[in-house]
């Protein structure tokens, strides 16, 4: 199934960090006051935000799989669509925040172990976070951005896959590489909406 993307499919820069400026207060008052869910929500969004993991992909994270203790920091997506393996390049500001969350775990008494998730659900110490919590937890923190109702958890993806072929440089292979898409086809939609070449042609009509 080949998607099919608008303009309208991708949050703003502005939205972006309206989003990430409403999560990151509600998690530092949530580690203040000792909310487990605004703290963990934070986490999931940014790594959606910035890394474009699919929903699954985010509940089925451990804490093995966040290379964020060297250099070139990635995340690990073992069980990816079509059960393909990648890494994920993430950039400083994300690794960062998963090593304080990672640490802010370990001092809840949560299991950080190679072969813990790094989700849970909060009914549960060791419960798998369901993909409709993931999904309300978008909806409910956007909604609180005050950010258009179509948007949804995917929007994130979308988002940061728009964001990283601008940003470098209009590589598609490396947009591929980095969402875990088999065919260079299923990234070439990004390309279409964000046409490099129409954006000048329509600048440049005469005025």
């Amino acid at each position: 199934m080949s998607l099919e993307l608008t303009q309208e499919d991708f949050l703003t820069e502005r939205q972006v960090k309206r989003l990430k400026k409403t999560l990151r207060g509600a998690a530092r008052e949530g580690r203040q006051n000792g909310k487990y869910i605004p703290v963990r929500d934070w986490c999931i969004l940014h790594i959606a935000l910035d890394a474009g993991l699919r929903v699954s992909e985010l509940c089925d994270l451990k804490v093995e799989d966040l290379l964020i203790n060297q250099g070139n920091s990635s995340i690990i997506v073992r069980s990816g669509k079509g059960d393909k393996k990648r890494g994920v390049s993430i950039g400083a500001d994300l690794k960062n925040h998963l090593k304080e969350y990672i640490k802010w775990k370990e001092e809840r008494g949560e299991p950080t172990g190679d072969d813990d998730l790094v989700f849970l659900s909060p009914s549960g110490k060791s419960k798998k976070l369901s993909r409709q919590a993931v999904y309300h937890a978008f909806k409910r923190w956007a909604k609180r951005a005050g950010l258009p109702e179509r948007f949804s958890i995917h929007s994130c993806r979308h988002t940061y896959a728009s964001m990283l072929y601008k940003s470098s440089s209009y590589n598609l292979r490396l947009v591929q590489s980095q969402l875990g898409h088999s065919s260079i086809q299923t990234t070439q939609v990004y390309a279409d909406v964000l046409n490099e070449d129409a954006e000048k042609a329509v600048n440049d009509l005469p005025q």
